[in-house]
């Protein structure tokens, strides 16, 4: 029997969950920074084991997407079958140019088929994905995501943002349930604003990226040479770690997340068994200490083009 984790309220939704979640890009599709050796997306196999050993280990929140490839398909055959062991999260994505009958149609086409696909007849939590500060204040993503739950399609909604105004815009609409965000020990920006007003709100916060695509990872060696400082910024906190007798770089990033009660959960993107059952031990840790927690404000970065992957360049 394994000792169950920390769970935490998502927000106003009434669901409780896990702190950590499981995601589930890498089971779909290639993703991060490539190291020798890696094995890239896993086969159907690998991919099954790893969801049923998550929902083993008590991480009963899973995150996926229509985008995020095969995903939604492979998650709906290994773990369809218990689905009531789960709360379920998928995003739907429009195309900008959509307006008026057409947007809600194509919401509601591509719930069709996410419900279809993951094989339920209602998700827990549907985000919509990358979601601007425009498309937000527009407001039509939101209606039709609503009548999904009026239709009993969807429990809660939420935007999946980048940068700070668009969750900023999320929050102050004031019907959003939660909001994903990019949250790491090197990118603090949301630390200062959004998550206080969150918290405030009674909306969940779902963060992604807690190792910024592999860079507070032994993979920061690969990173080219326009993006040193965040190599050189990885370096300082893995010293910190050291310091606080953490020896591994991602559970110094994990632990850091987890030590942050604005946050609902903290995602893990693995397609890997060894690292889901390392984050689920990090998970069981004690907190973070204040000192270390001090010393770490030190390495966040405020260069908004390095903590967003989608400016790196190739490599």
């Amino acid at each position: 029997m394994n000792p169950a984790l920390p769970q935490r309220p998502l927000g106003r939704t009434g669901l409780r969950i896990p702190a950590l979640a499981l995601g589930t890009v890498e089971l779909g599709m290639d993703y991060g920074i490539a190291a020798a050796g890696d094995h890239r997306r896993p086969d159907e196999a690998s991919a099954a084991r790893l969801l049923n050993r998550a929902l083993d280990l008590g991480v009963t929140f899973i995150d996926t997407a229509r985008g995020y490839g095969e995903a939604e398909g492979v998650i709906g055959r290994a773990i369809g079958h218990r689905r009531a062991e789960f709360v379920l999260a998928s995003k739907v994505a429009t195309p900008a140019a959509l307006r008026g009958p057409a947007l809600a149609a194509h919401v509601a086409q591509e719930l069709e088929t996410s419900l279809r696909t993951l094989g339920t007849d209602c998700i827990d939590l549907v985000y919509s994905h990358t979601a601007t500060v425009e498309e937000i204040t527009r407001g039509e993503v939101f209606e039709a995501l609503s009548a999904a739950r009026r239709a009993g399609k969807l429990r809660a909604i939420g935007a999946s943002t980048y940068g700070s105004d668009a969750p900023r815009a999320a929050i102050a609409q004031g019907g959003y349930d939660c909001i994903q965000v990019a949250y790491n020990l090197l990118d603090r920006t949301l630390d200062a604003e959004v998550l206080p007003a969150a918290r405030a709100a009674g909306i969940g916060v779902v963060a992604r990226s807690v190792l910024l695509k592999g860079v507070l990872t032994h993979r920061a060696a690969h990173l080219p040479p326009a993006l040193a400082p965040l190599r050189e910024a990885a370096t300082r906190a893995a010293a910190i770690g050291q310091a606080a007798g953490i020896h591994s770089l991602p559970e110094l990033a994990y632990r850091f997340a987890l030590a942050n009660p604005a946050l609902s959960a903290a995602l893990i993107g693995t397609a890997h068994l060894d690292e889901l059952e390392t984050c689920v031990r990090y998970a069981h840790a004690a907190p973070l200490d204040a000192g270390t927690l001090t010393r770490l404000d030190g390495v966040a970065i405020s260069d908004l083009d390095l903590l967003n992957p989608g400016k790196w360049p190739a490599f």
